[in-house]
This record gives structure tokens, sequence and C-alpha cells, in this order.
């Protein structure tokens, strides 16, 4: 993974021991328009694959869904409240990205350092 957000399907509950929490955070899937693009990517999974692990999640969404698990790289994270602050401020576009990338850059909580 590298600078975008993997949903995982932690059927076991043991993803918080399998990752490095310094770098990413888990969280759990609680936005509507993330629910809904999570199932649409499983349904589109099993038409193109038949895949009978996806249709055993989607046949029994409401138990699977909790055990799902957003992992958020942290510099990501970072990135995308900077870019809805300046996009707040009135900036949009090439402008609000290079203005949430200086001020990623001054900001000393980075873990990746870049």
């Amino acid at each position: 993974m590298s600078g975008g957000i993997a949903y995982v399907f932690d059927e076991k509950g043991e993803m918080s021991v399998n990752c490095n929490k310094d770098m990413v955070s888990l969280q759990t899937l609680t936005e509507p328009n993330e629910i809904d693009f999570v199932k649409a990517m499983l349904q589109r999974h099993l038409a193109a694959t038949q895949s009978t692990f996806a249709q055993r999640i989607l046949a029994n969404w409401e138990e699977s869904l909790p055990k799902f698990v957003c992992v958020m790289p942290k510099d990501y994270e970072r990135m995308l409240k900077l870019l809805k602050e300046v996009e707040s401020g009135g900036l949009s576009g090439e402008e609000a990205l290079m203005s949430a990338f200086e001020l990623n850059i001054s900001d000393v909580s980075r873990v990746s350092g870049n």
C-alpha cells in the first residue's frame, strides 16, 4: 500500500496486531459513502470472478460489515484534512492541492519524513 486507503476484511479480528500502527490508523466503516463504495467493489468483484467468498460476504452483509477495517496511512489522512481546510478557505483544484502540499511539508508530525 502506498499513499491510498485499503479496505480489509478482517474476519478473525487480527488486523490490529498485524500492521504498523505508527504508519497507519485502523478505522471502522461508518460513512454511508464509504460503505456503499466497499459494497459496490465487492459486487463488481463477484460479477467478474464469481468468488464464493465475495458472495458469502454480500449474502451476510449486515454481519460482515463490522469486520471490514479501513487502513488509512497517517500521511495520507493528514493531506486529506489539509486539503479540506484549504478548500474551506476558498481554494480549489490545483491551487488547493499545492497549498495543502506546502502546509504538509512544514508539518513536523509527518510519519514518512518526505
